[in-house]
């Protein structure tokens, strides 16, 4: 058990002592409790790392599957962020309430024993096998899980069998609600609906090299985890299109075009640096991230599971949000404007472009989103090296702050051949509103909770 147990910062070794002998005290065969008094060892004292092991499997169960899209992989992302954080039933920091269309998730027996990690390492691994059932490699994911949980609780031996099996049942029970909550969102159906794309002037079109149909167009009427997170969020209408050399739009897309002919290696590494598809995908990058920041600050069980459900929460919502502004617009993307109206017939965009329209741009918003989840719970802890895509031989990228992380994905995007700038910046400050809405809904600013 030794490996879960973390003192917070500013606690003496002393006082830790006697609240750890305090909650032992409070396991079953000690009858002389104060009243109200549960006997669990807080999760603000309890090591992060049965969250680090489930998220290193998340990562690889992202990199892995088949049939869902890179943006998509934000649902598990938020989903199982959220068993993780209400299955240490944080009581008074609990967001019951305020998940929209979740109501009477499982409560935590109050007059009895629990060991959150336990809890945890259950919910987790229920939570990824629910979800994870369809996939191309099920079998293999499945057994991973399977794995995984069973030689987590296998590192609890010495604990009380009864207060393992009843933290098990709360984070099972938890992670049911949430999956089941997490199947009426509207994704399953309106990710097969057909779609037809408007023609005309300005509007996106199939691009090369693959013309895949539109991926997503109707994600927008997903139901958000959070209500109100995407008020005010759809940007203002793009710049208006244009075909003559003169216009504002096509010096737009000039811009993108010369850029392309003179790129650096720096300018290449740092657009395949957050192309991540193939990889780990966007959010898996991101929870790769958050995995880096849990273990650079010594994060305690409590913070991380909350990092885990807010960041994955924020880029949800601004997923949905993102894609409305798409869908809504329908804008062209550079591949075919340049093809068509500056005339050469075989450019392509030096990453592959996704499919759908331009703007604004998904990793500007999305990432924006996650960077002030960030700010939020950690405020500024100074440079920051992301270590992601070491596996791959990459040069690492160095950060000061959390929102420049967010900056950095978005301008990446101008490189890769992808994006028109105003595209990037707009996205940023939307990715920022959806952000700050759910810091509000929540009732958490820089510092934390309020």
């Amino acid at each position: 058990m030794k490996q879960f147990l973390r003192w917070p910062r500013g606690w003496s070794k002393g006082y830790a002592l006697i609240c750890l002998v305090m909650a032992l005290a409070g396991f079953p065969g000690c009858q002389k409790l104060e009243k109200g008094f549960r006997g669990d060892i807080p999760a603000s004292v309890l090591s992060s790392e049965v969250t680090d092991k489930w998220m290193t499997l998340e990562i690889r169960l992202f990199k892995n599957a088949t049939g869902i899209s890179n943006g998509a992989f934000a649902r598990p992302f938020a989903y199982s962020g959220i068993t993780a954080y209400e299955s240490t039933n944080p009581g008074h920091a609990s967001w019951k309430g305020h998940y929209n269309g979740l109501s009477n998730l499982p409560e935590a027996d109050r007059n009895r024993p629990y060991f959150w990690p336990a809890s945890v390492n259950a919910a987790l691994a229920e939570f990824n096998r629910s979800f994870f059932t369809t996939a191309h490699s099920a079998a293999i994911d499945i057994a991973a899980i399977d794995s995984l949980e069973m030689a987590i609780n296998t590192s609890f031996g010495g604990l009380y069998p009864d207060v393992i099996d009843r933290s098990n049942g709360f984070g099972r029970s938890i992670a049911d609600a949430v999956f089941a909550w997490s199947q009426t969102d509207g994704y399953n159906e309106n990710n097969v609906l057909p779609y037809t794309p408007p023609v005309g002037p300005g509007l996106w079109e199939r691009t090369p090299p693959a013309f895949a149909p539109a991926i997503g167009p109707f994600w927008r009427n997903d139901r958000p985890i959070i209500a109100g997170s995407g008020d005010n969020s759809l940007p203002p209408p793009p710049t208006a299109y244009s075909e003559d050399p003169q216009s504002a739009f096509y010096k737009m897309v000039n811009d993108l075009y010369k850029a392309s002919q003179t790129l650096t290696t720096d300018q290449k590494n740092w657009a395949l640096f957050w192309r991540d598809v193939p990889g780990v995908t966007t959010p898996g990058h991101w929870m790769s991230i958050i995995q880096q920041i849990i273990r650079q600050t010594h994060s305690h069980l409590d913070m991380a599971t909350r990092t885990f459900a807010l960041v994955g929460i924020c880029m949800n919502d601004a997923n949905i949000s993102v894609m409305n502004t798409k869908y809504t617009y329908n804008l062209v993307r550079p591949d075919t404007y340049i093809r068509k109206v500056i005339g050469d017939t075989t450019w392509l965009s030096f990453l592959p472009t996704p499919a759908h329209p331009e703007y604004s741009s998904a990793h500007s918003v999305v990432s924006a989103a996650a960077s002030e989840a960030l700010t939020a719970l950690y405020g500024d802890i100074g440079p920051f090296t992301d270590h992601t895509w070491d596996y791959l031989g990459f040069p690492t990228r160095t950060f000061n702050s959390f929102r420049a992380i967010g900056v950095d994905a978005g301008n990446s995007r101008f490189y890769g051949g992808i994006h028109y700038q105003p595209s990037i910046n707009i996205g940023l400050q939307q990715g920022r509103v959806v952000g700050g809405n759910i810091l509000n809904s929540l009732k958490l600013t820089s510092s934390g909770e309020k």
